[in-house]
């Protein structure tokens, strides 16, 4: 395998290259392994995805295989030039963390306290226990994997949800009418959510009843309410990664296409002390009504 002796200059994806992805994965390995072989080997990393990607996606319609779902756009906060804090509407917001594969960012102080505690007050007569999408039927179903309570707010339903919502829109740059209710969640002590994936999946029955009232996730923004005393990250077992609960923080992931290669299989460990508060905000394709 060989990369340009520059960083600077463009990479080219050989017929070389694609015979030794190819080699790569006949052999076992998985395709995280290869892209963390290309990576040190000096290529790129967005040359290095798209190059496994379309190489093994060749290859899989040469097999007679199913390929991965096509990858759609999908909300992106403007971190070109590496920004330590962005501007969303009315607010500065940190950049504490960014992954681009998984594309994972942690966002410093998106609310304030007040603001936490207004959404915990607001939320707190309406709490019920947590549903999941039913994958049968495309409605939902209470489910032993989410152990938690929660209610969902209409979109714009009072002054501090709009204010939050233009600002998330403006964080992720994707319109307001392309994310679901906020969702508010409570988590009293040993209460988890294992993981899972938030977008629809494709071969399940219920979906495109699912899809018809804005198309799928593709993207999930997890806000904290207040900081648990101890336990309830935000995990991401495919990468390692925990996220910390930290309260007016955020965590922030995309999803490109409902396939497992986006690794963002993630959950919430469960609170070991104390309670969690948190938000989730999740964004549709197109208008979600």
């Amino acid at each position: 395998m060989s990369t340009t002796s520059s960083a600077a200059a463009v990479q080219v994806v050989t017929e070389d290259l694609r015979r030794w992805i190819i080699a790569q994965a006949e052999a076992g390995c998985t395709p995280e392994t290869v892209l963390q072989a290309m990576r040190a080997s000096g290529w790129e990393e967005d040359v290095a995805i798209e190059a496994l990607e379309s190489t093994l996606t060749g290859r899989l319609k040469e097999l007679g295989l199913p390929v991965p779902p096509t990858p759609v756009a999908v909300p992106e906060p403007a971190l070109t030039g590496q920004p330590n804090a962005l501007w969303a509407v009315d607010r500065e917001v940190r950049i504490v963390m960014a992954m681009s594969h998984p594309r994972v960012i942690v966002f410093g102080g998106l609310l304030s306290a007040e603001e936490c505690d207004a959404l915990v007050d607001l939320s707190r007569p309406r709490l019920a226990r947590s549903e999941t999408v039913d994958n049968a039927t495309g409605g939902s179903e209470v489910n032993e994997a989410r152990t938690s309570r929660g209610m969902f707010f209409e979109r714009g339903e009072v002054p501090l949800i709009a204010r939050i919502e233009a600002r998330i829109a403006a964080l992720v740059n994707w319109p307001v009418d392309h994310g679901e209710g906020l969702q508010i969640l409570h988590y009293g002590p040993g209460a988890e959510y294992r993981p899972h994936h938030d977008y629809f999946d494709p071969a399940q029955p219920g979906t495109s009843t699912i899809l018809q009232r804005g198309g799928q996730r593709v993207g999930t923004l997890v806000m904290y309410l207040n900081t648990p005393e101890r336990g309830g990250a935000t995990v991401f077992p495919d990468v390692g990664l925990d996220v910390a609960p930290v309260k007016g923080n955020a965590v922030f992931f995309s999803y490109d296409r409902p396939h497992a290669m986006t690794r963002t299989l993630h959950g919430g460990t469960p609170v070991l002390a104390g309670e969690k508060w948190v938000a989730t905000k999740w964004l549709r394709q197109g208008v979600f009504r």
